[in-house]
């Protein structure tokens, strides 16, 4: 039997995002989140509040970085998504991450994140679901360390660190299951 629990954000699991972007006096800033990902094949949606630094500075920069952060560096990505850039205007550095301008957006690149996505700003809604941007990847970035034989990303090597909503925690992916698009084809004989 299930038991009602009412209106729960539950799903699972959800990537923890790192949105990079430079500060007015070109200092690079980062913030976490978990309320984004793909929306197209070239796309990423992200739902942001507007009062945080970060959205201001998409605005402005009309760029950003989407991050994957690893394991190793979860206490990182914790900490710039939990202190303000407003109060903590250098907080990238305060926590030991490495920023590199992108070569192809106007927005940094942490060396200590595996996957980075480099976006440009294709449109900014605002509505119902607050602020959201929507961006169009213009090229990703992967650690050599990260890539499989067949020259694409392993996701067992990235160590990606997910945002479980149900107890609010960070996890890392498990066991890999069966190939999507092929493990429910026993169903079709």
């Amino acid at each position: 039997m299930k038991k009602s629990l009412g209106v729960k954000a539950y799903l699972y699991p959800m990537p923890a995002l790192v949105i990079g972007t430079y500060n007015d006096d070109g200092t690079p800033n980062a913030m976490t989140m978990a309320w984004g990902g793909l929306c197209d094949f070239d796309k990423v949606a992200l739902n942001l509040e507007e009062s945080h630094l970060t959205s201001d500075n998409v605005a402005k920069r009309m760029a950003f970085t989407l991050a994957v952060p690893d394991c190793a560096h979860a206490a990182e990505a914790d900490y710039v998504g939990t202190v303000s850039g407003h109060d903590v205007p250098d907080k990238v550095a305060r926590c030991g991450l490495h920023a590199v301008k992108s070569e192809n957006v106007d927005a940094p690149v942490f060396e200590e994140f595996p996957v980075t996505l480099e976006c440009k700003v294709l449109e900014l809604q605002h509505g119902i679901a607050g602020f959201r941007v929507i961006g169009q990847i213009v090229n990703t970035l992967a650690d050599e360390s990260v890539i499989g034989g067949d020259g694409e990303i392993d996701s067992d090597k990235t160590d990606g660190l997910i945002f479980e909503t149900f107890q609010r925690t960070y996890r890392r992916t498990g066991e890999k299951l069966g190939g999507a698009w092929d493990i429910g084809r026993k169903f079709e004989k």
